[in-house]
């Protein structure tokens, strides 16, 4: 699930399946934008460029503009098995006294949170008042008993790729999600369900797709894209060069 790049351009990678440079998805992106505001038939048209670049851009960004639908996600690897109620499973383990694993119906039995904050992608593009609902991820912290020297929270994914990381204090936040719901809808494939990370403060790819595992650990390890350039800590409009309003 990937969002986005800023200040200086990762390296442009060359090999099939590999992420596009970002001079090239920050000219798609403006192209989409134009799509969205001007005629069906352009709109359409774009779409289908779109759809056609989206399969040499697991980056993402492609798959972040959005259409008469709202929003639409591609993944950083070529596919993504389905998880469901029967097959789902969330680990918590790492520095903690006890490690758990949480089915779908155990994480919908905890109690809920709901937040509507604007979701930002770091190339400039934004949904406003987008609400996702779940459990607060310092609840699952607290009920795994993490242990006096940790530092940090390493999340990974069943895409077999993705993954992200939060220090303690981050992670213990209010507005960081383990998210069930989004758009008032349950998790979609698509969009990274049935369970996803949801950091509200920060810039969309540190609300890692396709959840598993949340380990906690001594320090903080860059995730997938910010072993490509980003910022680890990604809080909007203080990070990536860029001077975004707060999603507060």
């Amino acid at each position: 699930m990937k969002p986005e790049p800023t200040e200086p351009d990762p390296p442009e990678e060359k090999a099939a399946g590999r992420p596009l440079g970002r001079r090239v998805l920050l000219g798609t992106l403006g192209l989409g934008a134009l799509g969205v505001v001007t005629a069906p038939a352009l709109q359409k048209g774009m779409e289908g460029f779109l759809g056609a670049v989206s399969g040499k851009d697991p980056t993402g960004l492609t798959g972040l503009l959005p259409n008469g639908g709202g929003f639409r996600y591609y993944s950083v690897t070529a596919s993504v098995p389905n998880k469901n109620a029967e097959n789902y499973r969330l680990t918590v383990d790492g520095l903690v006294d006890k490690p758990a694993s949480y089915t779908l119906a155990d994480l919908r039995a905890l109690p809920q949170t709901r937040l509507v904050k604007d979701v930002q992608c770091v190339t400039g593009w934004r949904v406003p008042g987008t609400p996702f609902e779940g459990v607060r991820l310092s609840r699952l912290l607290d009920a795994a008993g993490v242990r006096a020297k940790a530092g940090a929270v390493r999340f990974t994914c069943f895409d077999g790729a993705y993954t992200e990381s939060l220090t303690i204090e981050q992670a213990r936040r209010s507005d960081i999600l383990v998210a069930l719901r989004m758009q008032d809808k349950p998790l979609g494939h698509d969009h990274g369900g049935p369970v996803r990370l949801y950091v509200a403060p920060m810039y969309f790819y540190k609300s890692a797709k396709w959840l598993s595992g949340i380990t906690v650990t001594e320090h903080v390890k860059p995730g997938y894209w910010e072993d490509r350039g980003y910022d680890v800590d990604a809080w909007v409009g203080k990070s990536n060069g860029r001077d975004d309003d707060p999603t507060s």
